[in-house]
């Protein structure tokens, strides 16, 4: 097998062209020639042939074609990492050029966990919307491993959450701003109410609205549960979505294990009702997170500096 030799990069930058990163960016997404071809309104023996320019050009299949799917192989997915951050990149200079011809402020896509976006991410924009009232923010909230590959891809330009995986250190900077404490809540009308101090194992007879298993938080449930000695509870119904747990919990006699910063306003308002109960620890801090070796846009830094005025404000609103 003769080996491969790839052109240099110079002679890549003058051959690759922006419909060869689309279609890797879009089939990276579908696994399907077809689709692929429908989304970028061309035909599929086009985007047949525009496949096979990148795999000539770069001397090496990205694909294995099967029967019903496109599967990349592992430089396939290389390929496609970047090729989405490109098409990513590219997106977000012709949104933002446009404000700015305008008379606007610029951009900014803010990814945030769904209990920091309850205040400090909120607080945040606020902020600097004062400052910059024509700054274009779009905020999207989910959790930190779904918002790391995000940030990774340049989907999101700045991201408020957890580092997930060991492998976030090389490619992350992460600036911790606070510690997420929890509150087990529930139902106002939930019958655990009438209890002065329930133990973790009187709740195991009840259902649990809970995040999904990758999350920070629902990894402190099950290392609490495990503590108690409890092997399963009685149900359990898994969201990332703080809307859908606050309907279940008013609804049903549902728990869940939830931020603080989250419920609280819930709570004080007499919506959900808190139940006492010792929690081992806090989940790890969060913060913000940026790509390692990037400067930060002026109306990011900014964001980044409200941030850290609303954390200040809030430790002292807690002490």
């Amino acid at each position: 097998m003769r080996p491969t030799t790839v052109p240099p990069p110079s002679t890549l930058l003058v051959r690759l062209r922006f419909r060869h990163l689309q279609l890797l960016d879009v089939l990276g997404r579908t696994r399907n020639l077809r689709i692929a071809a429908e989304q970028m309104h061309i035909t599929q023996p086009a985007a047949t042939k525009i496949l096979g320019d990148i795999e000539d050009m770069l001397e090496t299949p990205l694909f294995t074609r099967l029967p019903r799917e496109m599967r990349p192989t592992e430089l396939g997915l290389f390929a496609i990492r970047y090729a989405s951050a490109a098409v990513a990149d590219l997106g977000r200079f012709a949104g933002e050029f446009d404000t700015l011809r305008a008379g606007g402020h610029g951009h900014l896509t803010i990814g945030a966990i769904s209990a920091s976006a309850a205040q400090v991410v909120a607080d945040g924009i606020r902020d600097i919307l004062r400052e910059r009232p024509r700054l274009v923010v779009k905020l999207v909230e989910q959790s930190s491993d779904q918002l790391a590959a995000w940030l990774e891809e340049k989907k999101i330009d700045i991201m408020v959450g957890r580092l997930t995986e060991p492998r976030h250190q090389a490619i992350f900077d992460f600036e911790a701003l606070a510690a997420e404490p929890v509150w087990v809540v529930c139902g106002r009308h939930h019958p655990l109410l009438a209890h002065a101090r329930p133990e973790f194992a009187d709740l195991a007879a009840w259902p649990w609205v809970l995040y999904p298993p990758a999350t920070a938080i629902r990894q402190l449930f099950e290392e609490t549960i495990a503590a108690a000695g409890i092997r399963s509870v009685a149900g359990m119904i898994e969201t990332s979505s703080i809307f859908s747990t606050l309907q279940l919990l008013q609804s049903s006699d549902t728990l869940s294990l939830q931020p603080r910063a989250a419920v609280e306003k819930y709570v004080a308002e007499g919506l959900l009702g808190q139940l006492p109960v010792p929690i081992r620890r806090s989940m790890s801090r969060y913060g913000v997170v940026t790509r390692k070796g990037e400067r930060p846009s002026e109306p990011m830094a900014a964001f980044i500096d409200a941030l850290r005025r609303a954390v200040g404000r809030k430790a002292e609103q807690e002490d």
